[in-house]
């Protein structure tokens, strides 16, 4: 499971939310939710972006310390 999936997985738990309250809140559908949380390889960023926004979060670039100029 990916780094992603994992952390909205873990905070709609700790939010005590179910899979299906969790979709209507964020206004995803279940099935996106479902496939997210399960660390679906390809996802399209603005409804993953939305499911991050529950949290107060979003994607961004992180540049990789051992990469070079």
């Amino acid at each position: 499971m990916n780094q992603i999936a994992q952390f909205i997985k873990s905070e709609r738990k700790k939010s005590g939310l179910t899979q299906e309250d969790f979709a209507i809140r964020s206004g995803l559908g279940l099935r996106f939710v479902r496939e997210l949380e399960q660390g679906k390889e390809t996802c399209r960023m603005d409804k993953v972006n939305q499911a991050l926004s529950m949290f107060g979060c979003t994607l961004g670039v992180v540049k990789n310390q051992n990469s070079e100029k």
